[in-house]
């Protein structure tokens, strides 16, 4: 069987090109004292709830979040990696699904002119019904775009959320610039670094980074994980003339499309996490079927660094810990000694822990409590979650971002709902 890898020119678009059109800015400032929905964060997740509640005429829409541009903190995160193209096909986007408005792959061909010939040729891929990948400059201006046409930005104001008090019949959301007041609100809080073992010792040790943290761009750099992030500082430090070492605790890179089988971002898939489906089988099933990989464009680049002697592979290798140095120890008192480690571990769902009391997050194996038609949380209903905090109800695609798309259209259809009932009627 012959294996079609495509040429790593696919990872090297442009980054910061100029697109026409709005430059859209949050709101600074007290957020309005009380609102019919509060989204907190306005991230893909965030921007798809928004956009598909203008749809259905609740407008009374307030969000928060502290970037200073829609999707900021994502875009920032990409921005930190050098990360010029997204792994997400162009069928997968932030918006509203069952409404015909302009979609990322439109957006790309009215742009045809700003684009280079490879991602050309992306697009008639995807056209075709192929895999293809996004330019990191086409998807923000798409999300600039979203913003602008659904009036969201004008609605969004740049704060922090730090408390969300559910009380009967409402929720109070409180921030940094002072306190909101809603009917629902939506948590679309995506996903934070996961953090090191704790036996590993790394937020002591000089030189050892996390991979959303600024790092030296100069000297050898020892990379631990196994992921598409991983991949991607491998790939900057090669491109530097870096000594690189990558220690890989799996047996050997996994290279695929997606780090999910595409089965689970259909109905079928998200059958297998049904209502009917037990928790243990569901956490199973996410083990499972949710594993690091790394796209296939990166495999000829990092088997030529590889094979030239500047990419050195611990593959197989458990890590014991963390030294001065600093240096990774693996198991059998192996140590890989570089000028900076930078720590690629993935990331885990914000679920509420720490915004909600802890008694309404219902927290089981790291998931929340939540209802399976509505995504509302079960033990504070006008509270909702959207994204990664829905994987156990939805699947592993929840992660990712069509199935935020699959998510908003649940909570958007309920709070809708809730929203046009008469306060204290049919409310708990």
């Amino acid at each position: 069987m012959t294996l079609f890898v495509p040429d790593p020119v696919l990872l090297s678009s442009p980054r910061r090109r100029p697109f026409p059109g709005p430059d859209p800015r949050p709101r600074t400032g007290p957020p309005p004292a009380t609102a019919d929905v509060v989204v907190v964060g306005s991230g893909p997740a965030g921007l798809s709830v928004a956009s598909a509640l203008w749809h259905r005429d609740v407008r009374d829409v307030v969000l928060l979040d502290p970037a200073d541009r829609p999707c900021g903190q994502f875009l920032d995160r990409v921005d930190g990696l050098d990360q010029r193209v997204l792994r997400s096909p162009y069928q997968h986007h932030p918006g509203v699904e069952g409404y015909r408005d302009c979609e990322l792959l439109d957006f790309a061909r009215l742009h045809w002119s700003r684009l280079t010939a490879v991602e050309r040729r992306e697009i008639r891929m995807a056209q075709a019904g192929h895999r293809s990948v996004v330019p990191v400059d086409v998807f923000e201006a798409f999300c600039r775009h979203v913003a602008d046409v659904h009036h969201v930005t004008e609605r969004t104001w740049r704060t922090t959320a730090l408390a969300v008090e559910p009380a009967d019949g409402s929720v109070v959301v409180r921030t940094a610039a002072g306190p909101v007041e809603a009917r629902c609100v939506v948590l679309a809080l995506g996903e934070r670094t996961r953090p090191a073992p704790a036996g590993w010792g790394a937020r002591t040790l000089p030189g050892v980074y996390r991979w959303d943290e600024p790092a030296p761009a100069t000297g050898s750099v020892a990379v631990v994980g196994a992921g598409l992030t991983a991949a991607h500082l491998l790939a900057a430090a090669l491109d530097a003339g870096r000594e690189a070492h990558w220690v890989l605790r799996e047996d050997a890179e996994r290279y695929q499309c997606s780090d999910v089988n595409a089965a689970f971002f259909r109905a079928e898939g998200r059958a297998r996490f049904g209502a009917e489906v037990s928790w243990a089988d569901r956490g199973a099933l996410m083990r499972r079927h949710r594993r690091a990989s790394i796209m296939f464009e990166f495999r000829p680049l990092l088997t030529a660094a590889e094979a030239s002697g500047q990419l050195r592979v611990h593959r197989g290798r458990t890590v014991d810990g963390l030294a001065d140095g600093p240096a990774v120890l693996l198991a059998g008192g192996d140590r890989v000694a570089a000028d900076s480690v930078v720590l690629a571990l993935g990331t885990v769902p914000s679920i509420g822990t720490g915004l909600l009391p802890d008694g309404a997050v219902g927290a089981r194996d790291g998931w929340p409590d939540l209802d399976e038609p509505t995504l509302s949380y079960r033990r504070a209903p006008a509270v909702f979650a959207v994204g990664a905090a829905a994987a156990m109800v939805l699947g592993p695609a929840a992660r990712n971002i069509d199935g935020h798309r699959v998510a908003t259209a649940r909570v958007a259809g309920a709070i809708a709902a809730r929203v046009r009932t008469p306060v204290g009627v049919g409310h708990v």
